[in-house]
């Protein structure tokens, strides 16, 4: 075996540690208990399917505190398997002792392909979901456990994901790119030729993770992708992509591409959405921005059309990249490559 694949494999098993690592401190899970979109949904959606729960049996991927344990036992579950391979599983053996489920949550400290559980399950729940659905996320354990341990017919909470995709406009970094053209009056020091240098750092190749708001999208979304978790595969995982065809509202200049995602929980009356919008309530998922190259200027109508493609990085499985070919209005086709940095997830401690 080469260094290269050596060192290859090695970064591979840093990864693995430093993704379960990063769910040791505390500071993740208030963040994510602390995001009522995200929490008060799930609670809402395993309740609402507490016909399919009561008196089953379920699997819980990833159950980090054991909050959604806890909701399909408030939805009538019989038993539930709560897997986690970092060491907060310890913390959830304390919550869910004092909140007296202890007959009927238990905690499996360990990863999902590696357990055994004694017995198939009804249910299987997971807030598997990344930055851009993808990155860092859980699916594929989501889909072992599918494969491995549910019943034919049983249930997955939530069980559709669909990604979207919109032309921004960022007025923070049009602030930011223009600021060194300001620097001349306030000191009398000329700091223009800044400028170029800035949006080389700012309009990189990173997916940038934050929040963009409603005046900043310049059209409807348009949908590339839609996963089925009771029929996608793992191998359908190395490449979610798709077409998508965006017309602006109206004069701006499009700086940025942002992307976002939606999951779905089934429901007898209306399917309950989770939803990662910059037109929806914010979540501690924010959005995924891709910045071009360079702005472009629209107008009403001009289309932005291309193909999205999301897959796994060749450094790290865990991590997501994203090649977009674009074409803006009569603009040539452009093509970018994007990817979160390493040690992204450590740095929003």
């Amino acid at each position: 075996m080469s260094n290269l694949l050596k060192k290859r494999k090695l970064d591979k098993d840093v990864q693995e540690n430093l993704y379960f690592d990063s769910y040791t401190d505390v500071t993740i899970h208030e963040e994510m208990i602390a995001d009522h979109v995200r929490t008060n949904t799930y609670r809402t959606g395993i309740l609402r399917n507490s016909a399919s729960i009561d008196g089953k049996v379920v699997l819980d991927v990833g159950a980090g505190t054991g909050v959604l344990s806890m909701f399909c036992v408030q939805a009538g579950a019989r038993k539930v398997y709560a897997v986690e391979a970092c060491s907060i599983a310890d913390q959830a053996v304390k919550i869910v002792k004092a909140n007296k489920m202890e007959d009927k949550i238990e905690i499996i400290k360990g990863t999902l392909e590696t357990i055994d559980l004694p017995e198939k399950v009804d249910v299987i729940v997971s807030e598997w979901m990344g930055y851009a659905l993808l990155h860092e996320s859980m699916l594929n354990s989501v889909l072992y456990a599918r494969d491995k341990w549910l019943k034919p017919g049983g249930l997955i909470l939530p069980s559709k994901a669909e990604l979207y995709i919109s032309p921004i406009n960022d007025l923070v970094v049009e602030d930011r790119l223009s600021f060194w053209s300001t620097v001349k009056g306030q000191y009398g020091v000329d700091m223009s030729c800044m400028s170029e240098f800035a949006k080389t750092c700012i309009m990189n190749n990173d997916i940038t993770v934050n929040l963009v708001t409603v005046e900043d999208v310049l059209s409807h979304p348009s949908k590339f992708s839609e996963l089925d978790l009771y029929s996608i595969t793992p191998e359908q995982l190395k490449s979610v992509r798709g077409p998508f065809k965006c017309e602006c509202f109206g004069s701006s200049a499009v700086n940025a591409l942002c992307v976002w995602f939606t999951v779905t929980f089934p429901s007898e009356d209306k399917p309950l959405v989770l939803s990662t919008s910059p037109f929806k309530p914010e979540t501690h998922w924010k959005q995924a921005v891709l910045y071009l190259d360079e702005p472009v200027d629209v107008m009403q109508d001009t289309k932005v059309c291309g193909e999205i493609n999301m897959f796994p990085s060749e450094e790290s499985s865990r991590h997501i990249c994203i090649h977009v070919d674009y074409t803006i209005g009569e603009h040539k086709k452009h093509s970018k490559t994007f990817s979160i940095p390493d040690g992204y997830s450590d740095a929003q401690k």
